[in-house]
Parts: structure tokens; C-alpha cells; sequence
């Protein structure tokens, strides 16, 4: 089967994307238990996964140029698996690619899910924090209501003992 690297780039790619998948639940579970050790290594293996994706990608990207150049199409970057399937001719290389895709469309809409929960959930964590610093410390120096105004000509005097000569 010629499309069959791509296929096999594409299953790697769903794979990565499902590590993602776990990765985003441990997540949320250390953004709601306040685990912040535990966060800054769910971060680090994020970024790792997220490097193999894009280089996953881009040998998805010249597999699918390889392909248009042996089905006699000049190669472009901007082709989707999408405008592929619609050039193919054998039915089982459509099949299998669409099958394809539709189980990468999914676990990257399930990422996308909950990637937004744990967005809103770190927005209400620093919506508390800073909530919870005004409370301690009062509101900062520019948001005081009202504050007696300078008087033009006289520097304010910052010592004890003032005099004038």
C-alpha cells in the first residue's frame, strides 16, 4: 500500500495527541489539588510531546508531498489529508485514510476540551490569588480613591524636620 508510511505517521501522531489526552487530566487534578511540583512536571513532558507532534507533523507533511509527486501532482505544503483523500483512486487507501483522520479529528477535539477546562480552571486559581492578595495587603497605591493633591510650587518633604529659611 503506497499511503501506508503515512498511515503509520498518522497513528503515531493520534498516539502523541492521546499522551496529551492523559497528560491534560493529571493536569487538572494537580491545578485543583494545588500540586505544583506535580504541575511544572506535567509541563515539561507536555513541551516533549508536543516537539515530537511537530516533527511528526512535518514527516506527515512530506509524505503526503511524496505522494503527489508519485501520483504526478506538483507537491504543496498547504494540501490537507482532507484534499488528499479526495485525489485518491483505490477505495481501501480512502478508507484507511479517513479512518485515519477521523481518529486524530477526535482525540484532538477531546485535547481541545480539556485543554479550555484547565484554562478556565488556572484563570479562576489567578482570579483567587489575586483576590485573596488584595484582601491581605489592600488595594495597590494607584487604585486609591481619592489622594489630596499636590500643590504645584512646594516639593513634597519627606524628613522629620521641615524648616524654611
Amino acid at each position: 500500500m503506497p499511503i501506508q508510511e503515512l498511515l503509520e505517521i498518522m497513528k503515531r501522531l493520534n498516539d502523541v495527541h492521546m499522551q496529551l489526552l492523559e497528560l491534560a487530566d493529571h493536569k487538572r487534578h494537580a491545578l485543583v489539588h494545588n500540586l505544583v511540583e506535580e504541575l511544572n512536571k506535567i509541563v515539561n513532558q507536555e513541551s516533549k510531546l508536543v516537539r515530537q507532534a511537530a516533527e511528526l507533523e512535518a514527516k506527515r507533511v512530506s509524505e503526503v508531498d511524496a505522494y503527489l509527486m508519485k501520483r504526478g501532482f506538483r507537491p504543496d505544503t498547504r494540501v490537507t489529508v482532507t484534499d488528499l483523500i479526495k485525489i485518491m483512486i483505490r477505495a481501501d487507501e480512502k478508507r484507511a485514510l479517513q479512518e485515519a483522520q477521523g481518529n486524530l479529528l477526535k482525540t484532538l477535539s477531546q485535547l481541545k476540551e480539556k485543554n479550555e477546562l484547565n484554562q478556565q480552571l488556572i484563570k479562576h486559581s489567578l482570579a483567587f490569588i489575586n483576590y485573596s492578595y488584595d484582601l491581605l495587603l489592600g488595594p495597590p497605591e494607584e487604585e486609591m480613591i481619592y489622594q489630596r493633591p499636590e500643590s504645584h510650587g512646594v516639593p513634597k518633604r519627606s524628613g522629620l524636620f521641615d524648616t524654611r529659611a
